[in-house]
């Protein structure tokens, strides 16, 4: 699913500019295409390798963990959006860089306040979609705001003209007027949606989980290999790499499940004609 977003985000991106008529236009599509890879390759590393590296710290032992790349790389898209046919190929791969950490943050805050967001859709798309729109006021060049807009630019990144912050405070205007509006329009919704009960699903529905009570079936399975297909992978590694012995966790599991299962014993409480198994 993510190289799927990935992939349409070249049509979204690059066929903003909605003609490849002559030498500027296709310069500012392939302008999208060049910073809208970077900012998103620059996210997914710098996600997932900032979680692997405050693990280690934290646990002592590193894992890489495949949702912080995915989502990395997505809040790198996310966030190279709003400046993708303004800002050169350098400062795409600094806004995928803090896009990941911007990332990053805002989930662990979730998790902090225990807001559900399964998906991680708030720190993609919220907490970037922020960032990018900041973005854009610190790295706007002005050679490329001509080439995608028109030769009459009066304000830039604030980076190329420090005396002169317009762009940047327009952008933070305009991220407030957004949360303004949006949150305006939607709160009566959920308002509405909460008094009638229908805001949340029931607690059993959360519990067994919404693609079983609404969508016919569970989209994972979460039960684990069989014992005869670990053995058979390991006999075909082994004539393949030599001999290949059983993980421990697997020599223990298929110890327990061959063993008998202890009897329950009857203890005897001074209670009227009421026995207890323990």
């Amino acid at each position: 699913g993510t190289f799927v977003l990935w992939f349409g985000w070249y049509g979204f991106n690059p066929g903003s500019a909605l003609a490849i008529a002559n030498e500027t236009s296709g310069h500012v599509a392939g302008l999208c295409a060049v910073t809208t890879t970077v900012a998103a390759a620059a996210g997914c590393v710098t996600a997932m390798f900032t979680d692997t590296i405050i693990e280690s710290f934290v646990s002592g032992e590193a894992s890489y963990d495949l949702t912080m790349a995915m989502n990395g790389a997505l809040g790198g898209l996310v966030g190279i959006t709003a400046g993708t046919s303004v800002v050169t190929p350098w400062a795409a791969l600094i806004i995928g860089i803090i896009a990941g950490w911007v990332y990053y943050g805002f989930s662990k805050f979730l998790i902090k306040m225990r807001i559900d967001d399964a998906v991680d859709a708030i720190p993609v798309h919220f907490a970037n979609g922020m960032w990018g729109v900041l973005a854009v006021g610190f790295f706007a060049e002005p050679t490329r705001q001509a080439k995608a807009y028109s030769d009459n630019i009066t304000h830039v990144g604030w980076f190329y003209n420090t005396s002169d912050a317009n762009l940047l405070l327009i952008q933070l205007v305009s991220i407030l007027w957004i949360c303004a509006w949006v949150g305006g329009l939607m709160t009566p919704f959920f308002v509405i949606l909460r008094c009638l009960g229908m805001f949340r699903v029931d607690p059993l529905e959360e519990e067994v989980g919404l693609d079983i009570s609404h969508h016919r079936g569970s989209a994972y399975d979460m039960s684990g290999p069989k014992q005869q297909d670990v053995e058979e992978l390991l006999e075909v590694r082994a004539s393949k790499h030599g001999k290949v012995h059983l993980p421990s966790e697997i020599s223990e599991g298929e110890t327990m499940a061959t063993a008998e299962p202890p009897q329950p014993q009857i203890h005897r409480y001074a209670y009227p004609s009421a026995e207890i198994s323990v």
